[in-house]
C-alpha cells in the first residue's frame, strides 16, 4: 500500500513538473492576430517582390498620379477652341500637337485620364460588389433561390453585350439622358454575370467546409457566415474580378464613346478617339491625335492585366509550387497551409520536410 502511495506521488510530482516547464501557449486572439501580421506581411513582400505586379503597379501608379493632378497642371483648356493652328504637329508649345479645331491633344489627353479611370474604377466596382452579392446569395443559400439567381446570370450570359449596350445607350440619348453614370449603368448590367458565375461555384465549394459546418452548429447568423467565415476566403478571386471588371470597365467606355452613344461633351479617352475618328485623323495621318490615347488604354490594362496574373501567382498554391519547382526541390515552410502541404505531397519529385 506504501509504495502504491509512493508510486501516486512521485506521479504527480512528475506532471507538476511537466506543467510548470511547458510554456503557456498565446491566447487565441493574439495567436489570430499573429498569424495575420505574418500572413499580410508575407504576402506584401510576394507583391513586392514579383516582377509582373511590380511593373504593373508603376504603371498604374502613374495613371493615378494623372488623374489626380492632371486637369490641374494641363497647359490649356482642353475644350477651348484655336488655341493653336489646326492640325498642327507636335511642337514645343503643344508636346502632342492639336486637332482639327486647335484644341490642344495633351491637354485633353491629361483631363481625360481622370474621366476614363474614374468610370472604370466606379464600373469595375459596382460589377465586382453585384457579382459577389448574387454569387454568395445563390451559392449559400441554394433551392429556389439559387434556381431564379441562377436563371437571370445564364440569361445575361447568353446576351450580346455590344447590341445591348447599343439599344440602352440609343434609349438613353432619346430621352437625353447622358453623363458618367449611364456609361457606368450600361457596363454593370452587362459584366456582372460571369463575376457572379464564379463566385457561385466557389460558395458552393466552401459551404460545406468543417468551419462553416462549424459557425452554423454554433449558432452563427447567415450574414455572418457569409461575409466573416466564406468571403475572406475569396479575397483573391474578389480581387481578379475587380481588375478584370475595371479593364473591361476602361475598354467598354472607349467603345461606347468611339461609336458615339457616350457624352461627347466629356473629355475622356473615348471621346479623344471619337472626335479622331470623326475628323478623318486617320485618313489624314495625324497620327498624334489617335495614338496617344489608344496607348493610354492598352498601358492601363495592361498594368491591371500584369496585377491580375501576379495575384493570381501569389495566392494559387499550385502555380507558386511549379515556379517554385523550378529553383530545385520543394521544402513547405512551417507556415504552409493544409492546401499548399497538399498540393505539394501530389506533386512528383518534391522534398517534403
Amino acid at each position: 500500500m506504501a509504495t502504491s502511495v509512493d508510486a501516486r506521488s512521485a506521479k504527480t510530482q512528475q506532471a507538476t513538473l511537466v506543467k510548470e516547464t511547458v510554456p503557456t501557449p498565446p491566447s487565441g486572439g493574439a495567436s489570430a492576430a499573429r498569424r495575420h501580421d505574418n500572413r499580410l506581411a508575407a504576402f506584401t513582400s510576394a507583391i513586392l517582390s514579383n516582377k509582373k505586379a511590380a511593373v504593373g503597379l508603376l504603371i498604374l501608379a502613374v495613371f493615378v498620379v494623372v488623374a489626380i493632378i492632371g486637369p490641374s497642371i494641363a497647359p490649356y483648356n482642353p475644350s477651348a477652341l484655336g488655341v493653336g493652328n489646326p492640325s498642327e504637329h507636335p511642337s514645343h508649345a503643344h508636346w502632342l500637337g492639336t486637332t482639327l479645331l486647335g484644341q490642344d491633344i495633351w491637354s485633353q489627353l491629361l483631363a481625360g485620364t481622370r474621366g476614363s479611370i474614374l468610370i472604370g474604377l466606379l464600373a469595375g466596382l459596382l460589377t465586382t460588389l453585384l457579382a459577389v452579392i448574387i454569387g454568395l446569395t445563390g451559392g449559400f443559400l441554394g433551392g429556389k433561390v439559387d434556381d431564379l439567381l441562377s436563371l437571370i446570370t445564364n440569361v445575361f450570359l447568353t446576351l450580346p453585350f455590344v447590341p445591348v449596350m447599343i439599344v440602352i445607350g440609343s434609349y438613353a440619348a432619346a430621352f437625353n439622358v447622358k453623363g458618367i453614370w449611364v456609361i457606368i449603368i450600361m457596363l454593370t448590367l452587362t459584366g456582372w454575370a460571369y463575376g457572379a458565375r464564379g463566385k457561385r461555384a466557389q460558395v458552393l465549394a466552401l459551404r460545406n467546409k468543417d468551419f462553416v459546418m462549424a459557425s452554423r452548429v454554433a449558432g452563427e447568423s447567415t450574414f455572418r457566415i457569409v461575409f466573416v467565415e466564406i468571403l475572406p476566403n475569396m479575397i483573391s478571386l474578389v480581387a481578379a474580378t475587380f481588375l478584370f471588371s475595371t479593364v473591361y470597365a476602361v475598354l467598354g467606355e472607349a467603345g461606347l464613346e468611339f461609336i458615339g452613344l457616350g457624352d461627347l461633351n466629356a473629355v475622356t479617352w473615348g471621346t479623344m478617339l471619337y472626335y479622331a475618328q470623326q475628323n478623318s485623323a486617320l485618313l489624314t495621318g495625324a497620327w498624334w491625335w489617335f495614338i496617344p490615347p489608344g496607348l493610354c488604354i492598352g498601358l492601363f490594362a495592361l498594368s491591371l492585366t500584369l496585377v491580375n496574373y501576379a495575384l493570381d501567382e501569389i495566392t494559387n498554391p499550385r502555380l507558386r509550387i511549379q515556379k517554385a519547382r523550378k529553383k530545385g526541390p520543394i521544402v513547405p515552410a512551417a507556415s504552409a497551409t493544409p492546401a499548399e502541404i497538399q498540393e505539394t505531397e501530389r506533386t512528383p519529385g518534391v522534398t517534403i520536410a
